[in-house]
């Protein structure tokens, strides 16, 4: 049996029915205005959403098979060690939380996105994980497929277009994704799909995909944070989210495509807005908590620590504090954990402190 590489249509031969979906689309711009209008109650987004950008990151990398938890990759950010298969994993895990700190950066040098960024994004997300060798940070040279372990080229779900193609449709793409269109949330569903139609990577190209979706969204000043994620509702509908995209090579089906994404938004920023509105929340009652039981000049330190890392050892507490004295900070972390702010997850046990859980921040970014 012989393989044909699939010939994407071009974006600008793309075709949309717009009286259909425009009640799908009112809704997803006044479902993601209300996640940005949370977004921007937050004074530190960055720190009191970071858990949100590794979680984020996990379930990401959950679509592409790695199993590692949130709570396994706070435990490592916290210096906790794993097997060898576990701490690959997380590598897979960190890599995607760091090229999205790496994209907002580039951003911020030129405004809008670009092929260049894109293997530059590329380079960061493969750095020492599977596929580094994989011609990582340079589009592909050679035919690539996408099928069930073991499967061939022959017996592939899905071949994309050939390497020598490539370029030309990343160029048409790279147009297309600076240029005005007529409705930005269709703009970005295509942007999407496109891009993993193409497959220009021969690793990775799921993941970078999914991260772009935030970024491009910041790109055009529509969020005030390059901080939305979808992939918690992709992995829930997996087996959905993979069957529209190829059903847009098979079928020409972008329609259902379409509409398929603009639920994801407006679900998921429902979703957002009430885990940003539960942590702003926290935020608030920890503030009075923390400064009732401690009475310490440190609250607002203390603050931003178990925000921005939720897991975290009595040292690591002290660092990001400025809490020098060991001995002040042993104290204030014995009576947040009397007072049920704090758990410890881990005993100290030889050089090893205490490892302790802000629990409550946990669970609401963990819930779904």
């Amino acid at each position: 049996m012989t393989y044909t590489p699939s010939k994407p249509k071009k974006i600008a031969e793309i075709n949309i029915d717009f009286a259909e979906i425009i009640p799908l689309i009112g809704k997803a711009h006044s479902a993601l205005s209300n996640y940005n209008g949370a977004l921007s109650h937050l004074i530190n987004p960055q720190i009191l959403l970071a858990p949100m950008t590794t979680k984020e990151s996990t379930m990401s990398s959950k679509i592409e098979g790695t199993q590692a938890t949130l709570t396994e990759v706070l435990q490592h950010d916290a210096g906790e060690n794993f097997n060898a298969f576990k701490d690959q994993e997380i590598r897979e895990i960190l890599n995607y939380r760091s090229a999205m700190t790496y994209a907002t950066e580039l951003l911020s040098e030129r405004p809008f996105i670009h092929l260049n960024m894109i293997r530059d994004i590329h380079n960061v997300l493969l750095s020492g994980v599977r596929g580094e060798n994989k011609a990582r940070g340079e589009f592909r040279k050679i035919q690539n497929w996408i099928g069930p372990k073991n499967s061939t080229i022959e017996t592939a779900s899905f071949v994309p277009p050939a390497p020598s193609e490539i370029i030309d449709y990343l160029g048409e793409w790279e147009t297309f994704i600076n240029n005005e269109y007529s409705d930005l949330l269709i703009q970005l569903a295509i942007v999407h799909a496109q891009f993993e139609i193409i497959h220009p990577f021969l690793d990775g190209n799921g993941r970078l995909g999914r991260l772009l979706i935030p970024i491009f969204l910041y790109s055009k000043e529509y969020l005030s944070q390059p901080i939305f994620y979808l992939s918690e509702y992709f992995e829930i509908h997996r087996e959905e989210y993979y069957n529209h995209l190829r059903n847009i090579t098979k079928e020409d089906n972008w329609q259902d495509w379409i509409k398929f994404f603009l639920q994801a938004i407006i679900e998921q920023s429902k979703i957002n807005t009430q885990k940003i509105n539960q942590i702003l929340d926290l935020c608030y009652q920890m503030k009075n908590v923390i400064q009732e039981t401690t009475k310490s000049q440190y609250t607002s330190s203390i603050i931003d620590s178990i925000f921005a890392k939720p897991i975290f050892t009595t040292s690591a507490f002290a660092k990001s504090t400025g809490i020098t004295n060991r001995k002040t900070a042993n104290s204030i972390l014995q009576k947040l954990a009397e007072k049920d702010v704090l758990s410890i997850i881990r005993e100290a046990s030889g050089n090893r402190g205490n490892l302790y859980a802000f629990q409550k921040l946990i669970d609401i970014i963990d819930g779904e």
